[in-house]
Parts: structure tokens; C-alpha cells; sequence
């Protein structure tokens, strides 16, 4: 080993890593697809599996569905049936068209001619609603209980009991695929375990040819420049990269023993010019970044900044201060205060007295108190001014543009007030809750007059603390119905128990507003008495 050259060393060590790495690669790639295919059929597999209990379950629930409508005679009943009916039906659509994504190739004729079932499945039972609800309930009936219905139904069952086979058939597929996984992961283990042996020997190597005669001669090198040069250099007799160096080292020496004493002067010379002008790089260097930090931190400011000193000299202005008030070039660090409220008293952005405002604002210099203030510019533009003495001296100001703030503040107040008013004058009873705790936020006139109860005392309460159980059982889960959907604009008509009133028969329509990732979200209510509709309507029949 020691007549090779460290490069031949380390050339035939990283030859072999390489011939490792290579069948480690192919093995790696090897076992990359084999657990592809494997996760993509394990996928597949309990995708259909999911697929054809939802759908069984869904068929199962629009047939109990269905039996509803057929043992209903009011339309009331129908048509709830007929609405769970019609959205079962949705949920089955939705269902096969996810599973059609996932059909292999193999399964497409036969997941056709299922599909086709199901759509006839679902078009019968739409026909089945729309008779029932806009014909009479036995209409329903006469349709949908048959024979043909029961044999559509049949088939339906049978190409599910046929996808569980194919799927329950896949299952060792899935296995056969997992055991050559599991080989592949062995053989990967063992082309790892041999790359850690080869990596240790190429470590053994490389520290008994390489990194040890380097450290000693490192070691030689060091005492060398430390100054003790009566020393014998090692490994000069190699012949190879090491020994040209060790020689190097060794010439390097005789070298430094006649030329020690002016060498050591012209170091302990450089040594301090070095440290003379590093240390003045350095200073430079701080005093450049501090002030580029300083100007990029004022000049990224969304707010207009000026800094004065106790003689209203400006040190320091960013962009947004001379934006706000269009200050020219030649106003920069060194002018006065008074240039700049000239220059705005010239365009008409300032309307006191130049003389005067000076004078104050040195003397709010002088008494180092913070203040804070507003001004008014030309075309109903308005500045938030807020001043902090600085240490040492002097002030910092921050003036803020609040123009559109404050124009956006006076719309939100009219808006408000707008829509108070609206509220609080129609003649419909409205009501609003928090959606997180259903207790009322909101209540106008109308409400209070229907509800028999002032808003203070319906405010903050829950329909439990205003009602009795059944009636705030049925107002709840009407709430909770209304959280499936964005809104219930069909009015619902029920019967409740008011605790003032007596029992009432109200139609309630009802929307959410925001959701429940808002921070506002809120179940509003418009009501309306029916009482004496219900009345007439009772005296009538």
C-alpha cells in the first residue's frame, strides 16, 4: 500500500462503493415499483370495497325510503320521504361516478352494465317521488311497488356479491405483491449491510494510508510555525503524495531556520498592520451596514418617519414621509424643519403659522414629552402624528395617512345604522343566534311583539331558557338541520308553545350567515304568525 499514491487509494476505494451503490440503485428502483403496485392495489382493492358498501347500504336506504312513501297516505310525510329519497338518490350518484375513476381496465364492461343499473335505479325512484308528491301517495305506490322494481333491485345485488369476488380475488394479488416487497427489502438489507462494511474498511483505509500520515505531518507543520524547528520530519522516505509532501515540509524548515530572524520581524510588522487595518475594516464595515439597515428599515415604513434633532434639524426622512407630503430632492438630511412646512404652506398642505408651528415644536423638543395629533391636509386628507423623544436628544415623528381609514369608518358607522333601521322596522319578526352556542344576538320589534318578551330578557339566552322542552327541542333541531344546508327558504310551519302567548302556529324561514370557519356565524329566522290563519282555517272545514 505504501508504494500506491494516495489518489490510486482513493480511486479503487470509491470504485468499488460505486459498483455497490449501482445494485443498490436497481434494487432501490426494483422496490420502489414493487411497492408502488403493491399500494396502488391495495388501494384499488379497499376503494371498491368502501364502494360497494356504500352503495348497498344507499340502495338499502332508499328502498326504507321508498316503504316510507308507500305506507304514507298524508303528502306532509310524502314528500319528507320523497326528499331523503331524492337526496339517498344523489349520494348513489356521486358514489359510482367516484368508483368509475377507479375501474381497472379489465372491470370497464362489466362496471358499465352496473352503471346503466343504477341509473335506472335512481330514474325509477325519481319517478316514484314525482308521483307520489304530485299525484297522490297510492300513485306512488302503484309505481314503485312491483315487480320489476324488485328484479331491478336484484340485479343490482348480484353485480355487488360479483365485485366482492373479483376484489376478494385481488386479495392475493395484493399478498404475492407484498412477499416480493418483502424479498426486495432483504436484498436491500444485505447490499446496505455490505456498503457499511465497505464504508469501514474505505474509513480503515483512509485512516491508516491517508489521514494519519497527514496528521502527523500537520502535526510537524504546526510545531514548525509554532517555532521549533530542531525536529525530525516524518514519512520523507514515502514515495508517494505523502512523501512529496513530507519533503516539502522538511525543505520548508531549512528554509525558516535562515531566514527565522527576519521573517519573525517582517510577521510581528505585518501582524500589526493587519490587525491595524482589520480592525479599521471592520468599524467601516459596521458603521456601512448599520446605516443600510437604519435606511432600509425607515424606508420600508408604511408610515411617513422624520427624525429631528433639539434644533429641529431633520436626521433621518424615509419615502413615505416626503410621498405624503411631496418634498423635493433638495430637501434631505442637514435641512431645517421650517423648509419643509414652508414647502407645504407653499402647495397648500399646511394652514397655520410657519414662525409659530416652529417655535412649538422646539419646544415639544426641549420638554422631551411624547405627543400625538391629527391634521387635515388639502382634498379631505387626514395625517396621524405621533412623536417620541429619541436619547441623547431630539425627536422621532410618525405620520400616518388615515384618510381612507377614516373614510372607511364613517361608511361602516352609515352602513350599521342603515341596516339597524331596516331591521328594526319591518314588519316581520326577525331573529338572529350565534351559531356556536344558539343563543340569541339579535331581536327587533316585531319579535319582541310576537314573542311576548322584551329583547333584554330574550338577549344572551338559549331557546331552553325561554320555552318549554318540547318547543326548545323542536327549535333546536331545526337549528341543526339548518347546519346541513346554507338555507331553508321554504318556510317551515310548526306548532309551539309560547310561554307568554300561548300555543302559536308559526312559518319560519330560515339562512346562516358566514360559516363555521368564521369568526361570524349566525343562524337568522324570519317568522311569521299563522295563528289566526290556522284558526279561519279550522272554522272553514
Amino acid at each position: 500500500m505504501d508504494n500506491l499514491g494516495v489518489a490510486e487509494k482513493i480511486y479503487g476505494i470509491v470504485a468499488l462503493l460505486v459498483i455497490l451503490m449501482t445494485f443498490l440503485v436497481v434494487m432501490s428502483i426494483q422496490s420502489v415499483r414493487l411497492q408502488t403496485a403493491y399500494r396502488h392495489l391495495l388501494a384499488s382493492s379497499a376503494s371498491a370495497a368502501i364502494n360497494i358498501e356504500r352503495v348497498n347500504g344507499l340502495i338499502y336506504a332508499i328502498v326504507m325510503e321508498s316503504r316510507g312513501i308507500y305506507m304514507s297516505t298524508e303528502r306532509n310525510k310524502v314528500k319528507q320521504f320523497g326528499d331523503e329519497l331524492l337526496k339517498r338518490n344523489r349520494e348513489l350518484a356521486d358514489v359510482v361516478a367516484g368508483w368509475e375513476e377507479t375501474v381497472r381496465f379489465d372491470d370497464a364492461a362489466q362496471f358499465s352494465a352496473f352503471k346503466q343499473r343504477v341509473i335506472q335505479f335512481i330514474e325509477f325512484r325519481k319517478e316514484l317521488v314525482r308521483r307520489a308528491t304530485q299525484i297522490s301517495p297510492a300513485a306512488g305506490r302503484e309505481w314503485g311497488d312491483n315487480d320489476a322494481n324488485r328484479a331491478l333491485r336484484s340485479q343490482l345485488n348480484a353485480d355487488l356479491e360479483a365485485f366482492a369476488r373479483i376484489y376478494a380475488d385481488r386479495a392475493g394479488d395484493v399478498a404475492e405483491l407484498d412477499d416480493k416487497s418483502r424479498y426486495a427489502s432483504w436484498y436491500l438489507f444485505a447490499l446496505g449491510l455490505g456498503a457499511l462494511m465497505l464504508a469501514a474498511l474505505n474509513v480503515i483505509v483512509m485512516r491508516r494510508n491517508v489521514t494519519r500520515p497527514l496528521s502527523q505531518i500537520t502535526e510537524a507543520t504546526a510545531l514548525i510555525a509554532a517555532g521549533k524547528l530542531d525536529l525530525d520530519i516524518p514519512l520523507v522516505s514515502r514515495k508517494d503524495e505523502i512523501g512529496h509532501l513530507a519533503r516539502a515540509v522538511r525543505n520548508f524548515r531549512d528554509a525558516t531556520c535562515r531566514n527565522l530572524e527576519l521573517e519573525q520581524l517582517e510577521i510581528g510588522t505585518a501582524r500589526q498592520r493587519d490587525t491595524a487595518m482589520g480592525e479599521r475594516d471592520k468599524l467601516t464595515d459596521k458603521y456601512h451596514a448599520t446605516k443600510w439597515q437604519l435606511s432600509a428599515a425607515i424606508n420600508s415604513m408604511p408610515q411617513g418617519m422624520i427624525m429631528l434633532d433639539p434644533a429641529a434639524k431633520v436626521l433621518a426622512v424615509n419615502d413615505q414621509y416626503r410621498k405624503i407630503y411631496g418634498l423635493p430632492p433638495t430637501i434631505k438630511t442637514g435641512s431645517s424643519l421650517q423648509e419643509i412646512l414652508q414647502h407645504r404652506a407653499e402647495n397648500g398642505l399646511f394652514a397655520g403659522n410657519v414662525a409659530g408651528d416652529l417655535v412649538a415644536v422646539v419646544a415639544r423638543i426641549a420638554k422631551r414629552q411624547p405627543s400625538t395629533d391629527e391634521i387635515s391636509l388639502g382634498g379631505g386628507r387626514v395625517v396621524s402624528i405621533r412623536e417620541r423623544p429619541m436619547d441623547g436628544g431630539g425627536v422621532v415623528a410618525v405620520h400616518d395617512d388615515i384618510t381612507e381609514q377614516r373614510r372607511s369608518q364613517r361608511i361602516l358607522e352609515r352602513t350599521e345604522q342603515f341596516l339597524a333601521t331596516i331591521i328594526e322596522n319591518v314588519p316581520q319578526a326577525i331573529v338572529a343566534k350565534d351559531a356556536r352556542n344558539l343563543r340569541y344576538v339579535l331581536v327587533n320589534r316585531a319579535a319582541e311583539a310576537m314573542i311576548g318578551m322584551s329583547r333584554a330578557e330574550i338577549m344572551g339566552k338559549a331557546a331552553r331558557e325561554l320555552f318549554s322542552a318540547e318547543t326548545a327541542e323542536l327549535i333546536e333541531r331545526r337549528d341543526r338541520q339548518l347546519l346541513g344546508q346554507e338555507h331553508q327558504l321554504d318556510a317551515i310551519v310548526d306548532t309551539v308553545d309560547n310561554p307568554v302567548r300561548g300555543r302559536r302556529t308559526v312559518a319560519i324561514r330560515r339562512l346562516q350567515v358566514g360559516g363555521p370557519d368564521r369568526e361570524s356565524h349566525l343562524f337568522v329566522s324570519m317568522i311569521e304568525d299563522r295563528t289566526d290563519q290556522a284558526i279561519l282555517a279550522g272554522a272553514a272545514a
